[in-house]
């Protein structure tokens, strides 16, 4: 008996897959056979990677937008269904520290910084939560999945707001998964360890790479790849059972780091400057 991975006649819409994880993740389920919406901010990135699936036989289309607007998040998942005839898969890869912002001390973060790290994290992808579950239920069902992050599975210094908006969206899975369940909707969220995506590359020392693989019980950093095949794996038939629940990948780093990597390093660098 052979077993597939088969999204063949399903439609996905990506959110923040530019680069990095969400590329992949669309690249993954394209690649299993599903029509894929890739959403970006920057549509030269939403396009470049369209044209990627393209070259690869899959079939894709660009639907950039602002997710910090309610229109622009519903013309976003209305041009999905009117392009493809119906959502069944979303996958919502939107957040980070937006720009501008940097990790700091706790006492450092004053209500702009909150408002702003959690309304990028948490607020825009509830936002697409609800635009996508919306078309759900009118349809046949289907799978919400949001990439939240490592961080909230143990303690972040420095790193504390951007954690508590993470970790908010893993409840608010176990919440929409009881509500929209009767509906035939699965709500899941993914919880990616630092990942070897190009920005991570670009933006940490090999000192800390090496300290951040150190403190992993597999010795190693995740690699996008890796969690595109769980997210496609998630969205599919064979993990229909699951709902309402949030998956760890982060080679194991919430087994034993409690501390930022570098940790020495990055709180001195840290101390030495509150800028806001």
């Amino acid at each position: 008996m052979t077993i597939t991975l088969d999204h063949t006649g399903r439609s996905a819409l990506v959110t923040g897959a530019g680069a990095g994880i969400g590329r992949e993740i669309a690249r993954w389920l394209a690649r299993a056979g599903a029509r894929v919406a890739v959403n970006d901010l920057d549509p030269e990135r939403a396009t470049a990677v369209v044209a990627e699936i393209d070259r690869e036989g899959g079939e894709a289309i660009p639907v950039p937008a602002d997710c910090r607007d309610d229109e622009a998040v519903d013309a976003m998942v209305a041009t999905t269904v009117e392009a493809f005839g119906s959502l069944d898969i979303a996958v919502n890869n939107i957040g980070m520290l937006p720009a501008g912002r940097r990790p700091k001390p706790f006492v450092s973060y004053r209500g702009d910084d909150w408002r702003d790290i959690v309304d990028q994290n948490l607020t825009l992808a509830a936002l697409c939560g609800r635009a996508e579950a919306e078309v759900m239920q009118a349809g046949a069902g289907g799978v919400i999945l949001f990439v939240t992050s490592g961080e909230t599975t143990r303690p972040s210094p420095y790193n504390s707001i951007y954690a508590a908006a993470k970790a908010a969206i893993n409840h608010l899975v176990t919440s929409m998964a009881v509500e929209l369940g009767p509906d035939g909707i699965r709500v899941l969220a993914m919880a990616p360890g630092t990942t070897m995506t190009e920005t991570v590359a670009a933006a940490f020392t090999p000192e800390r790479m090496d300290a951040i693989v150190a403190s992993t019980p597999l010795r190693r950093m995740v690699e996008h790849d890796e969690l595109a095949r769980l997210a496609t794996f998630l969205a599919s038939d064979l993990a229909r059972c699951i709902t309402g629940q949030f998956i760890v990948a982060d080679a194991g780093a919430f087994l034993s780091r409690s501390r930022p990597a570098n940790d020495e390093g990055l709180t001195n660098q840290l101390k030495g400057s509150n800028a806001r």
